[in-house]
């Protein structure tokens, strides 16, 4: 049996309620995991909440797809895993739980050098960076402007970007601009000022800029800022994108990731693995919370708190 999180019904983080659940023997091409942190990210509650659509809940629903910890039973047909090693786990369904069989697909080996709670901020975050940055083809010739940086994702995003050689502007608060500066990135404030600073900091122009704040000012400076709006990628109002001839990537948006695309992503988590174990990529923990508090963990990540939030079963 496993703890886990689930809920029954949409609505505010009350409805999330703990369960005992089965945890199935790994079948072939599967791995059982004992889970010693969850990656809590934006999306979880958006689905919770209903604010993200999603299938009507006919039963009690899991939540949470990257975490971290020990392989604990191995199927038959899976190489490269055995019992007892660290992992990685991303892209997964349930990971709100004390244990979890999923595809060894979904798993990635984790050095000593990257604490369970680092391996599980990885997977959304750094696939989805990863992932755009490559399908934007950005390089070392780039300028890119990133709208919300100090998230993870962003945080990602900037690094990534700087270590692709590109030059990085990113939009932030005041309070965390140091955060943005210490990854590479030129902090710019936020508000109607952005087209003037980014002008200013970089006479050479925009090549490539990312949304991850949504508003109707940062989408609007990127069309003004970047000529080639195929270089133009919104991860927050995918649903928008068309009309806006930008591209989208998740993010709401009716167009699905590509095969080509969900490869990248894989690849980001061990592409990441190996930066962090070499000092060259950094993660900022956030608060740390038991697993049965993830109702009060999905308040904190709508209020917008610094560093990822991880559960601990």
């Amino acid at each position: 049996m496993s703890t886990a999180i689930v809920y029954t019904e949409f609505g505010g983080p009350e409805v999330l309620t703990v369960a005992d659940v089965e945890v199935p023997a790994p079948g072939p091409g599967e791995v059982t995991v004992r889970i010693e942190a969850v990656g809590v990210n934006p999306i979880d509650h958006k689905l919770r909440s209903g604010l993200r659509a999603s299938d009507p809940i006919v039963e009690p629903r899991r939540l949470g797809s990257d975490a971290a910890g020990i392989v604990t039973a191995v199927g038959s047909e899976v190489e490269g895993f055995r019992v007892g090693d660290p992992v990685v786990v991303f892209g997964a369904a349930g990971t709100y739980a004390s244990a979890l069989t999923t595809s060894a697909a979904h798993v990635s080996p984790r050095p000593p050098q990257v604490s369970a709670a680092e391996g599980a901020a990885l997977g959304i975050p750094v696939g989805t960076a990863y992932q755009t940055l490559r399908s934007l083809a950005v390089g070392a010739d780039d300028t890119v402007l990133i709208h919300g940086g100090s998230g993870a994702v962003g945080q990602a995003a900037i690094q990534h970007a700087v270590l692709s050689g590109a030059t990085v502007l990113a939009t932030t608060s005041d309070r965390r601009a140091d955060r943005v500066r210490a990854l590479g990135a030129h902090p710019l404030p936020y508000g109607a000022a952005v087209v003037d600073d980014v002008r200013r900091m970089a006479p050479q122009g925009v090549t490539v800029a990312i949304d991850l704040a949504g508003t109707d000012d940062a989408l609007q400076q990127s069309r003004e800022l970047v000529a080639d709006h195929r270089r133009i990628a919104t991860l927050v109002r995918g649903k928008d994108a068309a009309a806006l001839g930008i591209r989208a990537f998740s993010g709401g948006s009716p167009v699905p990731l590509t095969a080509q695309e969900q490869a990248w992503r894989a690849e980001a988590v061990p592409v990441t693995v190996a930066l962090l174990t070499a000092g060259r990529f950094r993660i900022e923990l956030g608060p740390r919370l038991p697993l049965a508090e993830a109702a009060e963990a999905h308040r904190l990540v709508a209020a917008g708190a610094d560093g990822k939030i991880v559960l601990v079963p």
